[in-house]
């Protein structure tokens, strides 16, 4: 690991356990009606929380944003047909935007999708191309047994 210095600093709340019991209460356990100021670490998103080191906050302030023809898109395509051996890149901003498009193009109305659990807005996006989701978690228990065919059918479909 290489060693760092943190250059962005924001002070976070630190709440109790009573205020925490108690804001989860007012929202009714839904997370998404709490206020920023009452999470301390924020495990719901996935959005990248974390601090950004030197050189990246350097490569952002560096980067080339054209419109079109960038030389970052360029240096950012060359990179990953490098490491995957893909001759089409398609960089898009955020992992839900990718899904929406890899869902459309490989989800079709009438099928299902297994999950442990599908994120909200997973769960979304494979709803929009017609496509069922099926839980797997504490509060559907028993909709999903792990087998990929349902209770009493086989690869067959009998």
């Amino acid at each position: 690991m290489e060693p760092y210095r943190i250059k962005v600093v924001e002070p976070i709340p630190v709440t109790t356990r009573a205020q925490r019991e108690q804001a989860l209460r007012r929202v009714h356990f839904n997370l998404f009606g709490l206020r920023a100021d009452e999470v301390t670490i924020d495990l719901l998103t996935d959005s990248g929380t974390g601090a950004l080191s030197a050189a990246q906050w350097a490569a952002g302030m560096a980067g080339d944003e054209s419109y079109a023809g960038s030389r970052s898109f360029y240096h950012f395509r060359d990179v990953v047909r490098d490491l995957t051996s893909y001759p089409c890149v398609l960089p898009l901003h955020q992992g839900r935007a990718a899904e929406r498009i890899l869902f459309s193009a490989l989800l079709t109305p009438g099928r299902i999708t297994l999950s442990n659990t599908h994120f909200d807005t997973t769960r979304a996006n494979v709803e929009l191309t017609g496509t069922r989701t099926v839980p797997r978690s504490p509060r559907h228990p028993t909709s999903w047994s792990g087998s990929r065919f349902p209770a009493g059918r086989t690869a067959s479909g009998t």
